[in-house]
């Protein structure tokens, strides 16, 4: 039986949202390095962190030791703009690829993309959005499951490869609804008959534990 690898996550900048990342991941399965410079917040997570290092991240020789181009996922969680900035571009500089970087505001985001970022993440304004949707549609959600139920991007699994929505019964089985495949860079509405394909993408929605369970009773 082949060994599952963890997937190795460096965390950049230990704020409220990298420590809610780093301590979510982890306890997720997911061995998450945790990077900052202020020792207070690495003591705080090393204790949910499969390592946690003290280290100015803009300090290109302190940055390399983290051997970051070996991560499967570098996300700078740095809030500030100057610093983030610095450290993206010298993870680029570094050979980094799959790097995502939180922004602050719209300049900020678009100097990130500029130099190399993959994805830009604004999690006040992604809250804010979440937030409003709840409170517009509080009428078609159960107080009890608005917490609970959220939209999900996955890939194809293996077990789902050439089998089509009605043999995969997945709201039966797991409770997850397919929203959308991708298709040429966008979201399409899943046909019932169509099988899916390798390396793509889907939109599904559930609970943490429902896509969970599916993914494992599969793997």
């Amino acid at each position: 039986m082949k060994k599952h690898i963890k997937e190795q996550v460096l965390i950049i900048g230990l704020g409220q949202f990298g420590m809610a990342l780093t301590k979510t991941l982890f306890e997720k399965g997911y061995e998450v390095i945790a990077v900052d410079v202020d020792k207070k917040l690495v003591n705080e997570a090393s204790n949910y962190a499969t390592d946690a290092i003290c280290i100015d991240a803009i300090d290109e020789i302190s940055l390399s030791k983290l051997s970051p181009k070996t991560r499967d996922l570098i996300i700078c969680s740095i809030g500030a703009r100057e610093p983030s900035i610095l450290a993206v571009a010298l993870l680029k500089q570094m050979g980094c690829e799959n790097i995502v970087a939180r922004a602050s505001e719209a300049i900020h985001a678009r100097i990130l993309k500029a130099i190399g970022a993959k994805r830009i993440i604004n999690p006040e304004y992604e809250y804010g959005k979440k937030f409003a949707n709840k409170i517009i549609f509080k009428s078609i959600f159960l107080d009890n499951n608005a917490d609970e139920l959220e939209l999900f991007e996955i890939p194809v699994q293996s077990f789902m490869i050439d089998k089509n929505l009605r043999e995969l019964q997945l709201p039966d089985k797991y409770n997850v609804i397919v929203a959308g495949i991708m298709k040429d860079n966008k979201y399409t509405r899943p046909v019932p008959d169509e099988k899916f394909q390798p390396n793509s993408r889907l939109l599904v929605t559930g609970t943490n534990e429902d896509i969970e369970k599916m993914i494992k009773e599969n793997n």
